[in-house]
């Protein structure tokens, strides 16, 4: 009935179950029906026996084997991470390969050497978006586990090629810095890699040799803004390690000189763009990129305007719309020429500097975007070139 010649040696199986699990139980051809406990409806597979000199290697040399490898087949539609909506290869994997397996069979399918570049991201059911975080260097056991988000199973898997093997990634910590060039009137986002353990002085001799700066001997500082203010000047020991740049923009620029010897009458303050949303209640609403300013004791404000009209290289006419206001806990106290500035900044409370800071009140003329190429410069967000 299968075609075989008559002197072909044959094996038999019962294939009892196949799911959940499969169970599959060799046949005694010696044995009547009744002895093999064979019935009505009962399956039997059969095979040709294996030969034990044909030296050939297969995969799967039994029917146990085979409808183990059938039961977990699954086709894996893989993409690539930065075309997340489109398929690039399929392979038909088994749920029971082990990390290794699957990295080894999309190097295989790309062409590459060293599957250890290859880094996976597992797919997410809810949102059909790939998960925030890629899989770990080995950091699952089977490929099952890689397509399991929550109570679904999926059948998409994203990956990328990586220029350096994933287990010595793993060992390092990438961050994005948006360095704000002295003079030029643009922002340069450089990606830093460094070990894990590195600091923000490590980073800081990174960026120097990537970095236009205004002299040799400048001075760089990293900070922390988010939504517009400045949270911190990290200092040069802080490890890299736990620094979140996801949320947070790592901001690189030059000490000016001013600051780098101050008296101690000087005072470090902070400046925010901002302007009143109507539709809002004239709540506070700030933009652009926020600033230090160093004053001295007894400065006016007509001092401190003239140095920002500078520093900014506001026009004449647009400056004068300008309003300026000391902010605390976001309430604004608009000042006039003749008062002292610094002498609104004497106290300190728990709430942190950024929440007390001279406010810089005119139209927000910028695109709705944290960054954005073609916009001029009064908008105070400096046009960004990117490099990884």
């Amino acid at each position: 009935m299968a075609g075989f010649t008559p002197d072909e040696e044959i094996e038999l199986y019962e294939e009892i179950k196949f799911e959940p699990n499969v169970m599959c139980e060799h046949i005694d051809k010696k044995l009547t029906f009744r002895a093999s406990q064979l019935e009505d409806g009962d399956i039997v597979c059969f095979q040709k026996s294996p030969k034990a000199d044909s030296g050939t290697q297969v995969r799967y040399p039994d029917i146990p084997s085979f409808l183990e490898y059938v039961h977990n087949r699954q086709v894996v539609h893989f993409r690539s991470l930065e075309k997340p909506k489109d398929d690039e290869f399929c392979l038909e994997l088994s749920k029971l390969h082990t990390y290794d397996d699957v990295v080894e069979r999309v190097a295989r399918q790309l062409g590459l050497d060293d599957p250890a570049k290859i880094r996976l991201t597992s797919h997410n059911c809810y949102s059909q978006q790939p998960k925030p975080q890629p899989i770990r260097y080995q950091g699952v056991e089977h490929l099952l586990d890689m397509l399991v988000h929550y109570n679904q199973t999926s059948d998409i898997l994203y990956y990328e090629v990586l220029d350096i093997p994933l287990p010595e990634l793993q060992f390092l910590k990438t961050l994005k810095v948006a360095f704000h060039h002295a003079t030029k009137e643009e922002v340069v986002i450089h990606s830093i890699r460094l070990p894990k353990n590195s600091t923000i002085a490590d980073v800081i001799i990174d960026l120097k040799t990537k970095v236009d700066l205004s002299s040799p001997t400048a001075e760089l500082r990293v900070l922390e803004v988010f939504y517009h203010k400045i949270y911190k000047i990290f200092p040069l020991h802080e490890k890299i390690e736990n620094i979140n740049d996801q949320y947070w923009t790592l901001r690189a620029e030059e000490v000016p000189e001013e600051e780098k010897n101050p008296s101690q009458h000087d005072r470090l303050i902070h400046v925010y763009h901002f302007t009143k949303d109507p539709l809002q209640n004239q709540q506070i609403q700030n933009f652009g990129d926020p600033f230090f300013l160093a004053i001295c004791e007894g400065e006016t404000l007509a001092e401190v305007k003239g140095r920002i009209q500078r520093k900014l290289q506001v026009p004449d006419e647009e400056f004068s719309k300008w309003k300026f206001a000391f902010i605390s806990m976001n309430r604004p106290d608009y000042l006039q020429d003749s008062d002292v500035v610094s002498a609104r900044f004497q106290r300190r409370d728990v709430y942190g500097a950024w929440e007390q800071y001279l406010g810089l009140e005119h139209t927000d003329t910028a695109p709705k975007r944290a960054y954005t190429a073609n916009q001029n410069r009064h908008t105070h967000e400096k046009p960004v070139r990117i490099y990884n």
